[in-house]
């Protein structure tokens, strides 16, 4: 048998096409999208991402088709890793010209530092904005003070640099002391300007309608972007429920490996990463994508009243 017939890929196409299964239909009964069954059977791993989803995915789609687990993941491990696999590691070369393009004496010059203290301050405030919207005066105080205090201590580098916004020269004649006060005045007008800016969307904002096909006993809790909560019951075999709302939508299910999802008409395969045992949590997005839930709380630690575990 030649290297190129032992791959799982391969067996797996065979054996599907054998059974008059299309590729659409083996991603319906794994719950999966198209485009991962066409993944495995293509070898085409990288897409699916790291290599316990790729094992989890074949040895399931062995066990779909009556084929031998063990000998599947075998062919798996045999195969000739990609290139882009690993990334090369670097030559002698390349070190030798890292090392040559350091300063010979290790040491940024005083300038540098404090454009490196001015960009840390700004993109600071700029990420803490949007969570912290109410904390404005106190945050842009908080980073003047830290602006002053770096050009206080900014004479252990043989710069000075006064208090006020007019540039001076250093110590040694050169114009590195104004460039740094410009710099910390400059970070406090950044400050004040990134206060006033309107917090970003939520990604996958918008509305959405779920559609949840069971194969199996389930229980159902979903929450609008508001928090309101929008649906929380048992969800029967062979039943179907859909429930629209403002995205995105934190759900949380009960044995989650017998749910079928649509978003607004699409199928969604729900991933891995958003299970813990067989219950799954996740955010969905008015575009179609889920995301882990950015909103931990106590909400979803039991049943929601009404609801049942399955069995």
């Amino acid at each position: 048998m030649s290297e190129s017939t032992a791959l799982p890929g391969l067996k797996l196409k065979a054996e599907r096409e054998r059974r008059g299964l299309s590729a659409q239909k083996a991603a319906d009964e794994m719950h999966l999208d198209r485009w991962v069954i066409e993944a495995l059977e293509a070898d085409d791993y990288r897409r699916i991402g790291p290599t316990v989803y790729a094992k989890g995915h074949l040895k399931k789609y062995a066990a779909l088709l009556g084929l031998p687990a063990a000998e599947i993941l075998a062919g798996f491990e045999s195969r000739e890793p990609s290139p882009a696999d690993s990334p090369a590691a670097a030559g002698p070369s390349m070190l030798l010209s890292s090392r040559d393009d350091t300063p010979s004496s290790g040491r940024l010059s005083p300038l540098q530092i404090a454009a490196c203290v001015a960009a840390v301050l700004v993109l600071g405030v700029l990420w803490w904005r949007p969570w912290h919207a109410r904390a404005k005066v106190q945050s842009a105080a908080a980073v003047a003070a830290a602006a002053g205090a770096v050009r206080a201590d900014l004479p252990e580098t043989g710069i000075v640099a006064p208090a006020t916004a007019s540039p001076a020269p250093a110590r040694d004649g050169s114009a590195a002391g104004g460039a740094a006060a410009s710099l910390g005045t400059a970070a406090e007008t950044a400050i004040a300007n990134a206060a006033d800016a309107p917090a970003p969307p939520l990604p996958g904002a918008g509305r959405a309608r779920l559609r949840l096909s069971f194969s199996a006993d389930s229980w159902v809790d979903i929450r609008d972007a508001s928090g309101r909560r929008t649906f929380a019951g048992n969800g029967r075999a062979n039943s179907v429920k859909v429930i629209a709302g403002l995205a995105p939508l934190r759900v949380y299910l009960g044995a989650g490996s017998g749910v079928q999802l649509e978003i607004n008409d699409r199928a969604v395969a729900i991933g891995p990463q958003f299970f813990a045992g067989d219950v799954a949590r996740f955010e969905a997005g008015a575009d179609g994508v889920l995301r882990r839930d950015s909103r931990p709380d106590q909400t979803h630690a039991a049943p929601p009243r009404g609801a049942r575990p399955p069995g």
